[in-house]
């Protein structure tokens, strides 16, 4: 599709839930960027801080109640996204991370040009019989994604890895660096840590306290951190499931700030900031840290290895789960202060050269404009590269339940809502398991 100047400018339908962290701050940055280019954006979330956000920067923003993990509320959830679907009529829907993804996909089904964007894969939530499931449904729920959008190499590598067979496109993330930019650590630290020896070594973990974010390992390799440095200080900014664990486990060294609605001044604190992940798929926390520039140390996990200046590998990336790694890694940086000034300074120039969010705000843009181009779902090639497919002319929306202008009802639609599919579903499958809990708790904060 070739716009035209007389032509309305698209409207995109943003799915999201989580509506917190990571996730919640690509849409919000997507969503200004989006508005200021003149597009009409709705967003389609939960009530939520992000929800007020986005409705401030002038999106249309339609409240879609649905839960983090699936669960027997699924096609109640299902219904309702297809309703709102409907009354929004968007030219393009983008779907963010599992749940969105999962409900989106099933309420829409390919008949509108359809972005599916991961934010790191459910199946890595899970092990046992619930990864299996998800797997399944990552591998059918591909058809029915025009694109799949991945923030890092390693996230795309992993779907093809699990056999999901997508149209890929790697897009990854990005900072404001207006807002994320250095300053000098001594006044915030003094404000925000005002009984703190201004000598004292501060490491700072932002993130959701969760098992995705470890900071389970970290508090583990904080006692061997604490016997080589006893003057050091961690502090743990965000909230979350883990929370009340870590802090019984905590001794006094470590800090815990709660939930904070800017982060900025805790990386400008920090002499290191740590993420010690068991999965992603590339964590905003590093870049954000670096674009203040400040050093990193993170577990190489999905997009941490492309993030980094290939320089810093050798000093900033521990394998995950590994508290000896990751305390050596932590007390040679803190004695070290040439190194993580040199370190900071080259994070700093690779985030503003390589993770400008405006760039991955036209690189999304770019992706829409091939989606709304006529580029149909149609999976991909053995190789992984995307291949394409026809499919009919007639409207999604006059025939909602038919064959579509960007999809087509296929036998298993029928056979999905009699609950025969096999695949997960709006119960069941993808319905509660023993695992649940781990996954409620910790799927893409």
């Amino acid at each position: 599709m070739h716009q035209s100047a007389t032509d309305p400018p698209p409207r995109v339908l943003h799915l999201t839930q989580p509506v917190h962290g990571g996730v919640a701050k690509v849409v919000a940055d997507l969503t200004r960027a989006q508005l200021a280019a003149g597009w009409r954006v709705t967003v389609g979330c939960p009530d939520s801080d992000l929800a007020r956000q986005v409705r401030a920067s002038g999106a249309d923003v339609r409240r879609w109640e649905a839960t983090r993990a699936p669960g027997v509320s699924l096609a109640g959830e299902v219904r309702r996204l297809a309703r709102l679907v409907d009354a929004v009529r968007p030219d393009l829907v983008h779907a963010h991370s599992a749940k969105a993804g999962l409900a989106g996909r099933l309420a829409v089904r390919g008949r509108v040009p359809t972005v599916f964007q991961p934010h790191a894969w459910s199946f890595e939530a899970v092990g046992g019989a619930t990864a299996a499931l998800a797997v399944g449904w990552e591998r059918f729920g591909a058809r029915w994604a025009h694109r799949v959008v991945c923030v890092s190499e390693a996230e795309r590598a992993a779907g093809a890895r699990a056999g999901v067979r997508g149209v890929w496109a790697v897009v990854p993330n990005g900072v404001d660096l207006d807002r994320f930019r250095p300053a000098p650590a001594e006044a915030v630290r003094q404000r925000l840590l005002p009984a703190l020896d201004a000598r004292a070594p501060l490491v700072v973990c932002v993130g959701r306290l969760c098992p995705q974010k470890g900071q389970d390992v970290l508090l583990t390799a904080w006692d061997a951190v604490a016997r080589r440095l006893p003057a050091a200080r961690l502090v743990f900014v965000g909230d979350g499931p883990d929370g009340e664990r870590l802090r019984v486990r905590a001794p006094g060294s470590v800090l815990f700030a709660g939930a904070v609605t800017d982060p900025v001044p805790w990386y400008r604190a920090a002499d290191l900031v740590v993420l010690p992940s068991r999965w992603e798929g590339m964590a905003l926390a590093p870049l954000e840290a670096m674009a203040c520039g400040r050093p990193v140390v993170a577990t190489d996990v999905g997009g941490a290895r492309e993030c980094l200046p290939p320089s810093a590998a050798a000093d900033c990336l521990v394998p995950p789960a590994d508290p000896t790694a990751l305390a050596r890694a932590i007390t040679a940086l803190l004695g070290d202060p040439a190194r993580r000034a040199a370190l900071g300074t080259a994070g700093h120039h690779h985030v503003r050269s390589a993770h400008d969010v405006r760039h991955t705000a036209e690189a999304i843009a770019r992706v829409y404009r091939e989606v709304l181009g006529g580029r149909p779902a149609g999976g991909t090639d053995r190789d992984g590269r995307g291949r394409r497919g026809g499919r009919g002319e007639s409207s999604a929306y006059d025939e909602p339940h038919g064959r579509g202008r960007h999809g087509r009802h296929d036998e298993y639609d029928e056979r999905h809502d009699r609950g025969e599919s096999g695949l997960p579903g709006p119960s069941g499958a993808c319905g509660e398991s023993d695992e649940s809990d781990e996954y409620r708790e910790s799927i893409h904060s």
